[in-house]
């Protein structure tokens, strides 16, 4: 197979689609998570308000429980995350913050009622979901939020942030199909939000032309004529009320929907998606989750107590300053330890290199001068001995001899031979002990141990058991020659039992206790 070749990756027309668009970019994304121990019912919310922030929120994110808010923000700037709404829940109640990233501020919202997705859903008469829906962000709404007070003005720019701004000459009005309302109650301070999605249906036509624009199929079973169904609108239902003029307007721009055309008339309608939240502002952080407390509904705190918490405030961020600063001086003071002592091990190695060096060179000159002296040559060398019997020279590579393979001599100065350690038992190794010590272990070696009539244990020596035997040899051998009558017969090998006969071990027969196996001889 050929080289395969690469593609450049500013020609690439693939690098160039995977890159975001620049109003994607701009646009703010969001996380929504839950932290700490919640109800099923909570999580669910948590899923429900995150197909409100779709396109521009992670609807498929895994949060654990190890996971920290730190490991949430270290990650917010590769992804372009300027938002975070997390949910908790206490034994007081269930709990909503909205943060801004990086650094803050950060809005806490108690949750005084929710109602979830689902129901609102199973509750409505005639259920419009739609999957398109969800592709573009919702348009934000804002009621009664001009009261006074930083904390509403903060709060109300928090909501638009939170969705992509509209430019209105370059809109397209198809690509608006969900609306969020906030609307908020200065008497019980409460925030009602609610999420809709938008439906324009056309108005000033028949019932029959209503249906038949919109692409419904009607009943025609009671009708003899498409005239008839066209003209008797009475036969068709009523449900569907007639809209006033308060919410018909005239579309400057064509519609998804169907029957809502480009300069047509229609009536806009909202279609309740859910969930439903009561929310109520309790405190405003200057600080991501964490800093100066700029607003609280409950707590009202004297400005000493205000200066106490500053002062104790800025002490603890001059301690942990100081404690960075001196970690890094660690960090420093230890790496420079650690290059000094690499510095030391390699200077250390090279003046081992040198020392091995001149050991070598000493070592060499040494040798060249027992040479230089005359010593006497090796009476095993091979090569000599290859000269004296063949009568030629041996080849170079014949009798090449490799100093590093040689095997040291039994003579080496101050090395002695190793051996194989013999491993002994506790008796056996008692008894070479006390051998050794009454020096007996020598002197009993060649002698055998049997026992004496008495009952004691004697040793005889080989030659002793040598002698007898002999004894017994010569013995037989003239018991044999006065028998024949002629030279004696040599015996090679075997041994003598009782009966005086050769051969093999003799065991007595039941019959014949005194006969051996072999044949008698006379």
């Amino acid at each position: 197979m050929g080289k395969r070749k690469g593609k450049c990756v500013k020609k690439n027309t693939l690098t160039k689609q995977s890159i975001e668009p620049e109003n994607v970019v701009k646009a703010p994304h969001s996380f929504v998570i839950h932290r700490g121990k919640c109800s099923k019912d909570l999580m669910d919310l948590t899923k429900d308000f995150r197909k409100i922030m779709e396109p521009f929120t992670a609807s498929q994110l895994k949060e654990r429980k190890k996971n920290t808010i730190k490991d949430f923000l270290s990650i917010s700037g590769y992804l372009h995350v300027s938002h975070m709404m997390v949910f908790t829940e206490t034994e007081l109640g269930s709990y909503m913050r909205l943060a801004r990233l990086p650094r803050g501020p950060t809005l806490t919202f108690r949750i005084h009622n929710y109602t979830l997705s689902r129901d609102v859903i199973s509750a409505l008469r005639k259920q419009y979901v739609i999957s398109r829906a969800f592709q573009n962000a919702p348009l934000i709404v804002l009621n009664s939020f001009s009261g006074e007070g930083m904390h509403m003005k903060l709060m109300a720019t928090m909501f638009q942030n939170m969705f992509p701004t509209i430019n209105i000459t370059t809109v397209k009005l198809k690509n608006i199909r969900r609306c969020v309302l906030m609307n908020y109650n200065p008497s019980t301070k409460l925030i009602d939000f609610r999420h809709y999605v938008i439906r324009a249906t056309p108005v000033g036509l028949n019932k029959g032309t209503k249906k038949m624009v919109q692409g419904k199929i009607p009943n025609l079973n009671r009708c003899k004529d498409m005239s008839e169904f066209f003209d008797k609108a009475a036969l068709l239902s009523e449900s569907e009320f007639e809209d006033d003029g308060t919410n018909q307007v005239e579309l400057p721009q064509r519609l998804c929907a169907r029957g809502a055309a480009a300069r047509s008339r229609s009536a806009l309608r909202l279609v309740e998606l859910g969930p439903r939240i009561a929310l109520q502002l309790i405190k405003v952080e200057d600080g991501l989750m964490d800093g100066e407390v700029l607003f609280h509904e409950l707590v009202e705190k004297t400005d000493e107590e205000k200066a106490l918490i500053k002062k104790k405030r800025e002490e603890k961020r001059r301690l942990k300053e100081k404690r960075k600063s001196q970690q890094a001086e660690n960090v420093k003071r230890k790496e420079k330890e650690k290059e000094d002592l690499k510095q030391k091990a390699l200077e250390g190695i090279k003046k081992k290199k040198e020392m091995t060096e001149n050991q070598r060179l000493m070592e060499l000159a040494s040798a060249e001068s027992r040479g230089a002296a005359g010593a006497e040559p090796d009476e095993d060398d091979d090569a000599d001995y290859y000269r004296q019997e063949v009568g030629a020279e041996p080849e170079q590579d014949l009798f090449s001899q490799n100093p590093s393979r040689k095997r040291k001599s039994d003579n080496s100065e101050g090395e002695p031979r190793g051996f194989k350690k013999m491993r002994l038992d506790k008796k056996l190794k008692k008894k070479y002990q006390k051998n050794q010590e009454t020096g007996q272990y020598q002197d009993n070696k060649n002698k055998r141990r049997f026992q004496n009539k008495d009952g004691g244990n004697s040793y005889k020596s080989k030659d002793d058991n040598r002698k007898k035997f002999n004894d017994k040899d010569g013995k037989f051998n003239n018991q044999r020659r006065n028998n024949q009558g002629g030279n004696p017969k040599k015996v090679f090998g075997g041994k003598f039992n009782k009966n005086n006969r050769t051969g093999g071990k003799s065991k007595p027969n039941k019959g014949n206790a005194g006969k051996g196996k072999g044949k008698s001889r006379k």
